[in-house]
């Protein structure tokens, strides 16, 4: 679809790109409640809770993230879920402490996001297209491991773990996203992943691999509740750990935010980005006090909207309603559930590639004669995907270092940032 068609859309087509958007983040999203929720033993009841106020959420914080005003918002197209870096600091503040305690410190991490947006919108100089175009052809990659797990089955080290069955499910998921974006026309080649997902999921369900249970099981309507499991405490250690994380996620944020920018030819200033965090932070701060985790910007979005060409934000409009809808009546919510993970794989293959190839066209835009910007690409992507397939590398170090130089994507967010500086000096911030 040509980007001037897209005013033309009808609200059916926009409600159905809404729901593309949100089968794509939708695994991710419930990922986090269902690993918290096991860790510290949550009855039935509880993880029913979890995971429908979680999704509710989702679409709250995405909300947030699109209402653009002069206090907050970025008004992209961007979808917001949890943090999958706060699974295991939340898992452990839970266990050692209270889970009032883990609210606690994610209302606070919320508050210091929301404080320092200012500040830390200043970082926008040091993203110049060398810099930008290494952290998105890393965010891609370090993607991409999780589509082929997921491909393969999702848990790696189980026996079954690449079964033929996975593999043709994933396979032929990616075989019809292809074909519909080659052969179809108008609005059918935009809503290419959202097809490939129904047919593989079809051809599940006629193999026996498709279990209606979630359905069934699942509760007609929940209410969100304030401080559903108690009131929240306050512990420093706590506290500074899930600010830790909260850096890690603005970090992301701050690639996400320019690669969307990439992608829709427009240029991110500091106040967008200060308005970015802000609606972060007041995302994180209502995780907090509904008692569900820390929000942050999807990256997996990003290769979708470029896949289908959908520059406007109304289908995300139609993502965080469906999200808080779905989070109300858990029944409708668990239809999402049923998607097989080989199937959600094949998809998020095609996506997660599309978003390194982003990075490469605007790696390409970069001037590689000038040998610098070779060392900068070369050391940057290669730290980032050595400590994506490698974190416990730095084991050793202190638990609040690990925290932060465990994820792929920050680190090679510094080492672009740092060599970048140190290469070309206050030059290369004006480029």
């Amino acid at each position: 679809m040509k980007n001037n068609e897209v005013k033309n859309v009808g609200q059916f087509q926009t409600a159905v790109l809404g729901l593309q958007h949100l089968l794509a983040m939708y695994s991710g999203a419930v990922a986090v409640p269902l690993l918290i929720g096991t860790a510290l033993k949550f009855n039935s009841a509880q993880m029913t809770y979890l995971v429908s106020i979680d999704i509710f959420m989702c679409g709250l914080a995405t909300l947030l993230q699109l209402l653009r005003n002069r206090y907050f918002g970025i008004g992209l197209p961007v979808i917001l879920g949890c943090a999958i870096q706060a699974v295991a600091p939340l898992k452990m503040i839970g266990k050692e402490f209270t889970i009032g305690t883990m609210y606690g410190a994610i209302i606070v991490a919320g508050c210091f996001v929301f404080l320092i947006a200012g500040q830390f919108s200043r970082i926008k100089k040091l993203f110049p297209p060398v810099v930008t175009g290494s952290l998105i052809t890393v965010i891609g990659l370090t993607l991409i491991p999780i589509a082929v797990q997921n491909l393969g089955g999702g848990d790696a080290t189980a026996k079954n773990f690449g079964d033929p069955q996975n593999l043709l499910l994933g396979f032929l998921t990616i075989v019809v996203i292809l074909g519909v974006q080659i052969w179809a026309r108008g609005f059918l080649s935009t809503i290419a992943v959202l097809l490939g997902l129904i047919v593989g999921t079809i051809v599940a369900a006629i193999s026996g691999m498709v279990s209606a249970a979630p359905i069934t099981e699942a509760a007609w309507f929940h209410i969100p509740q304030p401080f559903y499991f108690g009131m929240p405490h306050f512990e420093w250690s706590s506290a500074v750990t899930m600010i830790i994380i909260a850096l890690v996620s603005m970090v992301e944020s701050t690639g996400v935010f320019f690669a969307l920018g990439n992608v829709l030819d427009k240029k991110i200033t500091a106040a967008d980005l200060k308005r970015g965090y802000r609606a972060e932070g007041l995302a994180v701060i209502l995780g907090g006090v509904f008692n569900t985790f820390p929000y942050t910007t999807f990256s997996q979005n990003v290769g979708l909207l470029q896949l289908s060409g959908i520059k406007t934000k109304r289908p995300i409009y139609w993502s965080a309603g469906l999200l808080m809808l779905m989070g109300l009546l858990p029944k409708i919510g668990a239809l999402a559930t049923i998607i097989p993970t080989a199937v959600l794989g094949g998809a998020m293959l095609v996506m997660f590639a599309m978003i390194s190839v982003q990075g490469i066209r605007m790696l390409l835009r970069v001037d590689f004669n000038d040998q610098r910007n070779i060392l900068i690409v070369a050391i940057s992507v290669g730290l980032g995907l050595g400590v994506s397939v490698y974190p416990t590398i730095f084991q050793f170090l202190p638990k609040a270092i690990q925290l932060f130089l465990g994820n792929g994507i920050v680190v090679a967010s510094l080492a672009s940032v740092g060599l970048n500086i140190i290469f070309k000096g206050r030059a290369g911030l004006d480029e």
